[in-house]
């Protein structure tokens, strides 16, 4: 079934922040009035590969009843647990597994960061990332789809310049960048400076906010959206006075951080804080559009 491209602009969310199950999910971002969502873990699965094939077809049943779309799939390829001396049979599996499914949806893009360095020579680190994206690059454009780096843990997140020799080394049309904004802050980086160097390369955007470490270095006090010192207005009002219309999607960090193991707050306070974070940064966005008459 062919489905309605999504609309210009649209606002997403990792909702396994808000909760583990998928009825949880759906209930925040109807509670938020959106019409997507972006898939991580399922009841403590990630969607892209480890769900069975019956849950994952039950799962985007569910999704597809709910009137939801999926913006993109926040995938475990080449992530903070993945060494790059690790077997790469691993992250080529799970994109292979997780294609179809994103067909079947009709997600345009799967993230991926470029792996831990593992104690590697820099340059080798480099040559090996580039070489298993440009892969991995090669396996998404068959499939119609798009693999997003992230600037996060992996060669390519270390600096804006490595993000752009990065992407400027792999050149390939199925690799793109998901540029996270508070990620920057929170690995001891200048936002807007991060933005600008990759502002070309840009498919897809995570929103979270974080204050600086004032030791430098990174820092784990991520707050609501134009709170923290990641220059997220800044950031998206130049984004969109540029012409971006794709998603939006909010990864907070506020209640819960899901790579961190158990939920640190009670599943009540997840998703109200969710919620809360969601409808700051609607607000956020309207006042832009309103400011850009866009």
């Amino acid at each position: 079934m062919s489905l309605p491209a999504l609309p210009p602009l649209t606002l997403s969310g990792l909702a396994d922040e808000a909760a583990d199950d998928l009825a949880g999910q759906i209930a925040a971002q109807r509670e938020l009035g959106w019409s997507a969502i972006e898939l991580r873990l399922i009841a403590g699965k990630q969607a892209s590969w480890q769900l069975t094939d019956d849950e994952f077809a039950g799962a985007a049943d569910t999704l597809a009843a709910a009137g939801l779309r999926v913006t993109a799939f926040a995938s475990a390829l080449g992530n903070w647990s993945r060494p790059i001396t690790g077997d790469f049979a691993v992250d080529v599996s799970e994109l292979r597994a997780a294609i179809p499914r994103m067909q079947r949806v009709g997600a345009k893009f799967i993230r991926g960061m470029s792996w831990v360095g593992a104690g590697v020579a820099a340059d080798a680190w480099r040559d090996e990332a580039v070489r298993r994206y440009r892969e991995l690059g090669a396996i998404a454009a068959d499939g119609g789809v798009v693999v997003v780096h992230e600037n996060c843990e992996g060669w390519g997140g270390l600096s804006p310049a490595h993000a752009v020799e990065f992407h400027e080394r792999i050149n390939h049309p199925g690799v793109g960048v998901l540029f996270d904004i508070g990620n920057t802050v929170a690995y001891g980086l200048d936002a807007w400076e991060f933005y600008t160097a990759v502002k070309p390369f840009i498919q897809h955007v995570h929103v979270k906010d974080a204050k600086r470490n004032p030791a430098g270095g990174k820092s784990s006090v991520f707050t609501m959206p134009g709170e923290g010192d990641a220059e997220v207005r800044r950031i998206l009002a130049d984004l969109l006075r540029s012409g971006y219309r794709g998603a939006i999607a909010i990864e907070p960090h506020v209640a819960s951080i899901i790579h961190a193991g158990a939920p640190q707050a009670t599943p009540e306070v997840r998703r109200g804080s969710y919620v809360r974070y969601g409808r700051a940064f609607t607000s956020m966005v309207a006042a832009l559009r309103a400011q850009l008459s866009i």
